[in-house]
């Protein structure tokens, strides 16, 4: 049997963990994929980047319907990172990405370390606050999630938690910019060059679906804030790990 095929139950329980966290999970489908053998521009990244998609648009679905998503920010920050990934798709030959991914992983760890504290920031941000917070941090993060072929929900969620949002709305609202950001980058990358394997797309596609729709039920159903926060902060030092071992240093 091919060994892809166990990618199948890795991803179930990959899309049921992020969905809950608004994150469509990339950081973790692309290694993986190229590990197991697919190449890295043709097959890893355009399948990994879909199935981001796939579980960030079946979670945000479930938070829409559940009317978990702040909509003010999350507007402004999605049409950013639509405008912004093709252009990080472009330039990503041509600008080192290695420093920008060394920051980010910080970043991601000060998140987690932040979340799993117990720390409160301030007040919610004004609308007119929310707005610029979109519009400014969407454009970069669309850049970088175009650059590296991620979502960029490992990004997005902190900066909306430091906000101000509630731990929850925080994940709901990235799960819908992350659809909308990850559905720019699979259009850009895949326009180049992708050679899918439809059986394993397809099953991969239906893992993830599941997977998603079980995961962002049971946080919008039953999981407090505090739960979500510390699953949370733990995947996010998992990532920040992932970046500075696999992107930056490149032990793996």
């Amino acid at each position: 049997m091919d060994p892809l095929f166990w990618t199948i139950p890795i991803f179930f329980f990959i899309a049921f963990v992020f969905s809950m966290l608004g994150m469509g999970g990339s950081q973790l489908y692309i290694p993986l994929l190229f590990w197991l053998g697919m190449d890295f521009k043709t097959e890893a990244v355009p399948l990994g980047m879909l199935l981001n998609v796939v579980n960030s648009g079946s979670a945000a679905f479930t938070y829409f319907r559940k009317k978990m998503i702040a909509w003010r920010v999350a507007l402004p920050f999605a049409v950013t990172m639509i405008l912004f990934a093709p252009l990080g798709v472009w330039i990503n030959v041509s600008l080192p990405t290695k420093p920008l991914l060394a920051f980010f992983a910080v970043f991601t760890a000060s998140a987690a370390l932040l979340m799993l504290s117990g720390w409160k920031p301030g007040k919610q941000l004004s609308p007119r606050g929310k707005l610029v917070l979109g519009l400014s941090a969407g454009s970069g993060l669309g850049i970088v999630a175009g650059m590296i072929g991620r979502g960029g929900g490992s990004f997005v969620v902190p900066l909306l938690y430091i906000s101000g949002l509630e731990a929850k709305a925080a994940a709901a609202t990235s799960a819908f910019v992350v659809t909308c950001s990850g559905a720019s980058s699979f259009v850009s990358h895949i326009a180049t060059a992708a050679r899918p394997r439809w059986a394993i797309w397809i099953g991969c596609v239906l893992a993830v679906f599941a997977g998603s729709q079980l995961g962002s039920r049971l946080m919008a159903g039953k999981l407090k804030s505090k739960g979500v926060k510390i699953v949370f902060g733990y995947v996010l030092l998992g990532v920040a790990a992932l970046i500075l071992v696999k992107d930056v240093f490149h032990w793996i």
